[in-house]
C-alpha cells in the first residue's frame, strides 16, 4: 500500500501532524500576504527584520520559504525605481486628493498605512508569544505533577519493600532460634478433625514454625532457593487475590506475599502444590525466579526446598515454561488448573503437555503417585503471560 503524501505549497509532509503544522504556518504566511504591500519597499524590509528575528512560529519549512520569498521580492525592488504601479491603492488615492491637501500631509499618509500593518503584526506576535508561554507553563506544571507523583509513588514502594524485607529477616531469625523459644500449648498436637470423609488427623506442627504459626495462623509453609534471595514464609487463604495485595501482616503491600493456591492441600497431599508471588522489579519475591529461563542458572540451583508447617520437602526442578491465562472457554492446557491428578492418564497428560512447553530438558521426569511443586509469576511477553517452574519433590 503506498504511504499517504500531504502536499502544502509544493512542499511534501510524510504525516498527518506535520500536515497540520504545514497548514497553520500558511494561515500565518497568507495573513501577511494581506497586512503586507509587497510592492511597499519598506513595509517589505521591515518584514523581512521580523522574520529573520524569527518573531514568527513557523513550525515547518514554509517559513524559510517566505523568508527567501520575501528578500528575492526586497532585493528586486532595491535594484529597481519606484513606479505608480507599485504604489498602494491608498497612496494614490492620497495623491488624488493632494490637489486640496499640502504637500506635508499627503507625504505623512504612506507612512500611516505601513504603520498600522506593523501593529497588526506586532499584535499577531505577541499573541501567539502569550499563547505558547501558557502552553508552555501549563506543561512544566503537569511535569511537575507527575515529578511529585512518581516521587511518591517510589517512596511507598520503597519503604514497603524495605518494610516487607525486614519483616521476612525477622521471621527467618525467630525459625532458626525456635529450638531457644517456648512452644505455645495451642499448636501442640496432633489433632483430630471429623469431616463427612470421616477422621481427619492434623499432625503436629514442626517445631520451627510452632512459633511462627502461632502468631500468623495463615501460615501454611517456607520456600528457599539456596544462593538466592527467595527465601520467604508462604501463606494461605480461601482467596486467591488477597495477597497480591497484603503482606503476611495482612497490610496493604503492593509487594503482597507468597502464597499456595487455595485448592491446593498439604494434608492430604495435593499432586501439585502451585505457589504464586509477583514479579518485582526490585527483585522481591519471585522477582528473579525468571532466571530459570537460562540452562545454566538451573544447573547452578536444581533444588528448591519447600516446607509445610507439618513436613519438610526437597524437590528437583523438572520443567521450565512460559505460559499465560486463558479465557474460560479456551480449550488449551491450563497449568494453573493441574491440582490433582484423578487418574495416570490424566497425570501423564499434564507431564506431556508441560514437557511440550519446557524450554530446556532438565532430564528429570515424574510418575503417576510422585508429589510436584510449581511456582508461578507474572511475565510480560504477553498479555496475562505467566513464568513458571515446576519441580518434583525427591523421596
Amino acid at each position: 500500500m503506498a504511504q499517504k503524501v500531504y502536499i502544502v505549497e509544493g512542499r511534501k509532509f510524510r504525516t498527518e501532524a506535520e500536515y497540520r503544522k504545514a497548514l497553520r504556518d500558511k494561515q500565518i504566511i497568507d495573513r501577511l500576504r494581506e497586512q503586507i504591500d509587497f510592492q511597499d519597499r519598506r513595509q517589505l524590509a521591515q518584514l523581512v527584520k521580523t522574520l529573520q528575528q524569527k518573531k514568527y512560529p513557523f513550525l515547518t519549512l514554509l517559513g524559510q520559504d517566505f523568508l527567501e520569498e520575501t528578500e528575492d521580492t526586497l532585493q528586486r525592488l532595491s535594484k529597481s525605481p519606484p513606479s505608480a504601479g507599485r504604489r498602494r491603492k491608498g497612496q494614490n488615492a492620497d495623491r488624488t486628493a493632494g490637489k486640496s491637501l499640502s504637500g506635508k500631509k499627503a507625504a505623512s499618509a504612506a507612512p500611516a498605512s505601513g504603520s498600522v500593518g506593523s501593529e497588526q503584526m506586532d499584535k499577531y506576535v505577541q499573541e501567539e508569544l502569550k499563547r505558547r508561554e501558557k502552553i508552555r507553563k501549563r506543561l512544566a506544571l503537569l511535569c511537575g505533577v507527575v515529578a511529585v507523583g512518581c516521587l511518591g509513588y517510589f517512596g511507598i514502594y520503597t519503604y514497603q519493600a524495605v518494610r516487607t524485607q525486614q519483616e521476612f529477616a525477622r521471621m527467618a531469625a525467630f525459625r532458626e532460634r525456635a529450638e531457644e523459644l517456648p512452644y505455645p500449648e495451642v499448636v501442640t498436637g496432633p489433632v483430630i478433625h471429623y469431616t463427612q470423609e470421616g477422621e481427619r488427623v492434623i499432625p503436629e506442627i514442626l517445631d520451627e514454625y510452632k512459633n511462627l504459626y502461632n502468631s500468623n495462623k495463615r501460615l501454611i509453609g517456607w520456600l528457599k532457593i539456596d544462593d538466592t534471595n527467595i527465601d520467604y514464609p508462604v501463606m494461605q487463604t480461601t482467596d486467591n487475590e488477597y495477597f497480591l495485595t497484603h503482606n503476611i501482616n495482612q497490610q496493604k503491600d503492593r509487594n503482597g506475599a507468597l502464597f499456595l493456591d487455595k485448592d491446593c492441600d498439604v494434608l492430604a497431599p495435593s499432586t501439585n502444590l502451585i505457589v504464586y508471588g509477583h514479579h518485582m522489579r526490585s527483585g522481591n519475591m519471585f522477582g528473579t525466579l525468571d532466571k530459570y529461563s537460562s540452562e545454566e542458572y538451573y544447573k547452578e540451583h536444581p533444588e528448591i526446598q519447600f516446607d509445610s508447617i507439618y513436613e519438610k520437602g526437597t524437590y528437583e526442578v523438572m520443567y521450565v515454561f512460559r505460559s499465560r491465562i486463558y479465557n474460560e472457554e479456551d480449550v488449551v492446557f491450563k497449568y494453573y488448573q493441574f491440582i490433582d491428578a484423578m487418574s495416570q492418564q490424566e497425570f501423564d497428560s499434564n507431564m506431556q503437555e508441560m514437557a511440550a512447553m519446557s524450554l530446556y530438558d532438565t532430564g528429570v521426569t515424574a510418575s503417576y503417585g510422585d508429589r510436584l511443586l510449581t511456582l508461578s509469576t507474572c511475565d510480560y511477553y504477553v498479555d496475562d503471560g505467566r513464568f513458571v517452574v515446576v519441580a518434583k519433590r525427591k523421596n
